[in-house]
C-alpha cells in the first residue's frame, strides 16, 4: 500500500484527506508543517506528498525546496494543495519541484483525477 503524507496545520484538513486517501487505498500519514514532515521523510519516505503552503514553523515552499536536496527527496510526487491562485507563486512551486497543483477546497474527485494525472493510481 502506497503511503500520502498529508501536511497542513488545519487539523480538519488533514482528517478530511486523510480519510479521501484511505478510500483511495492509500495510507495516510499525517504532519503539522513542513518541519515535522521533513523529519517523517527522513525516516521514511512516502510515495505521495499533498501538502500547503501556508504553514507555521515551515512552510510548503520551503518544505519542497529542502526535501528535494535530501537523499531520496526527489522520489515522492508532491501535490501543493493551497488556496494561493498567484501565477507567479505557482510558478515558483513548480519550479521548485512540485509536480501538481490542488486548489482548496478539493473533493475526492479532484483529488483522485490529479493522482490519477501523476502515476500514482491505475
Amino acid at each position: 500500500m502506497k503511503t500520502c503524507l498529508v501536511v497542513d496545520n488545519s487539523k480538519m484538513i488533514r482528517r478530511v484527506a486523510g480519510r479521501i486517501l484511505t478510500e483511495m487505498k492509500f495510507n495516510a500519514e499525517e504532519a503539522e508543517n513542513g518541519l515535522e514532515a521533513l523529519n517523517y521523510c527522513r525516516g521514511k519516505m512516502p510515495e505521495a506528498i499533498l501538502l500547503d503552503w501556508n504553514m507555521p514553523v515551515m512552510d510548503g515552499l520551503t518544505f519542497v525546496k529542502t526535501l528535494r536536496q535530501e537523499p531520496g527527496g526527489n522520489a515522492p510526487v508532491i501535490l501543493f494543495c493551497t488556496s494561493e491562485r498567484d501565477v507567479i507563486k505557482i510558478t515558483e512551486a513548480l519550479s521548485a519541484g512540485v509536480d501538481e497543483y490542488i486548489m482548496k477546497p478539493f473533493d475526492s474527485d479532484i483529488l483522485a483525477s490529479k493522482f490519477h494525472q501523476v502515476g500514482l493510481m491505475g
